[in-house]
């Protein structure tokens, strides 16, 4: 049996940063080597869960109709963007730095679509669903045009590019969500994104953040903590990291820093614990820039954001 896993996934990964087409490469890696990638059931419901949070908190705080929505962070699968296309809003912008959708993820995700409504297990998480949307929706099946195209037909348009300049005018968007992406953005770019939402929210929108803060190479190799990566230096940390997919180890009091350095008013937060015992078992090799957090800010591994003006 391979021990180390995580270094070897590393080590392949941060090879594959440099080639061309990288990001395309590391799909290929993680579909048929590490199977990160592939669309399972419980993929489809943690983005379902994203996408009811993000439902229930704007429907909570926000004071404008569900008209306009921005999503940084577009993936593989538009699960997000497709939920919220069948609970009303009408215009649906996701961008990412990089092209990742198919045709064939875009079909994919419908599929799952159609057999969780068709079965009754969509209703936990979106009790709400335009069926004339839905029937819609369906009509893409029908079709092999590239995956924009299709996202088009029901008003989702995707964008490759910067997320710290939109082509949006000021005040555009009702709510402007993130789904377990702003742990790989480094700061100083997470920064000016956030700045530039700021600017790009309605005055009566919300803002709502999901953030995974666990090392995401436990997430394949068990024999490590979530923590785990909270033992290297800035230095030691930027020769495991990769480009294609970074991880910043940003702690929930860092992010809750950012956000009130921004001028944005937490609405709500909500938490997974983690567990402090692992914590309390690495401090002794923890590096000195995690020494001053406290045990309860470096164990939380989840986080959600909701947030105003």
């Amino acid at each position: 049996m391979i021990k180390n896993i995580w270094i070897l996934k590393a080590l392949i990964q941060k090879t594959i940063s440099f080639l061309p087409y990288n990001h395309s490469v590391n799909f290929l890696f993680q579909k048929y080597v590490t199977k990160g990638v592939r669309l399972t059931d419980e993929l489809f419901e943690d983005k379902l869960i994203h996408c009811s949070n993000h439902l229930k908190y704007f429907t909570t705080y926000a004071t404008t109709a569900p008209s306009s929505s921005l999503e940084i962070g577009t993936g593989w699968y538009p699960i997000v963007p497709i939920g919220l296309y069948l609970f009303g809003f009408e215009d649906i912008v996701s961008i990412d730095i990089s092209d990742l959708l198919t045709t064939a993820s875009v079909h994919q995700t419908i599929e799952r679509y159609e057999s969780y409504l068709t079965s009754g297990r969509l209703a936990p998480f979106l009790n709400k669903v335009d069926m004339d949307r839905f029937a819609k929706l369906k009509e893409l099946l029908k079709s092999n045009e590239p995956p924009h195209d299709l996202l088009k037909k029901i008003n989702i348009n995707v964008i490759i590019g910067d997320a710290r300049k939109i082509d949006r005018r000021d005040g555009s968007f009702d709510l402007i969500n993130s789904n377990n992406t702003f742990e790989h953005i480094y700061p100083a770019i997470l920064i000016d994104i956030v700045k530039e939402f700021k600017r790009l929210m309605k005055p009566t929108g919300i803002m709502s953040h999901q953030i995974d803060m666990s090392d995401h190479f436990a997430h394949l190799d068990k024999s490590i903590t979530i923590y785990n990566f909270l033992k290297y230096s800035d230095k030691q940390w930027s020769l495991i990291d990769n480009t294609i997919q970074p991880q910043n180890r940003l702690r929930v009091s860092d992010f809750r820093k950012i956000f009130d350095d921004l001028g944005l008013k937490v609405l709500h937060e909500q938490n997974r614990d983690g567990d402090i015992n692992q914590i309390k078992a690495l401090r002794p090799s923890l590096d000195e820039k995690y020494k001053n957090y406290s045990d309860a800010d470096l164990a939380v591994s989840h986080s959600l954001f909701i947030l105003k003006k």
